[in-house]
């Protein structure tokens, strides 16, 4: 199926790109989130006309998300989890702890799914490197240290 993207998808466009994608990933994905539309021709047509709103629109995206980069760059997040004697915890870390210990310190714009784990969910005690995708374009790092409780 041939569809307009409505902003930047990585791996796939830029805004106003008219790409081919699988059915399902249309149908599923890329237009019920208002990602991308149907390539008709009057579909087209009608992007090209609003091509500077989407434009204007997809800037702004863009400068919140780069402020909010800003404010998390070199940010720690401490998490306590419990943990055995050897360091290795009960449970893990996932993407969604580190997302409600983001919401404590203020940062609720930030969705788990933004959030990427390169190695999975932590089990042990430790500080880890983790990459936040706020936009196609900006991703920062941040360090979370996972503490040990032993109670």
């Amino acid at each position: 199926m041939q569809v307009i993207l409505l902003e930047k998808v990585v791996n796939l466009g830029d805004l106003g790109d008219v790409v081919r994608v699988r059915n399902g990933y249309a149908r599923n994905f890329l237009i019920p989130r208002g990602i991308a539309r149907r390539a008709t021709p009057e579909a087209i047509q009608e992007i090209e006309a609003q091509r500077a709103e989407l434009e204007r629109a997809q800037q702004e995206r863009l400068a919140a998300a780069q402020a909010l980069g800003n404010q998390l760059a070199e940010l720690r997040v401490e998490i306590s989890q419990k943990a055995g004697v050897d360091g290795r915890l009960f449970g893990s870390v996932t993407n969604m702890d580190i997302a409600t210990a983001l919401a404590e310190k203020g940062f609720d714009s930030v969705q788990r799914s933004q959030i990427r784990l390169s190695d999975g969910p932590f089990k042990a005690v430790g500080e880890y490197p983790v990459v936040i995708s706020l936009h196609p374009d900006v991703e920062v790092e941040i360090t979370v240290a996972v503490e040990g409780d032993l109670d």
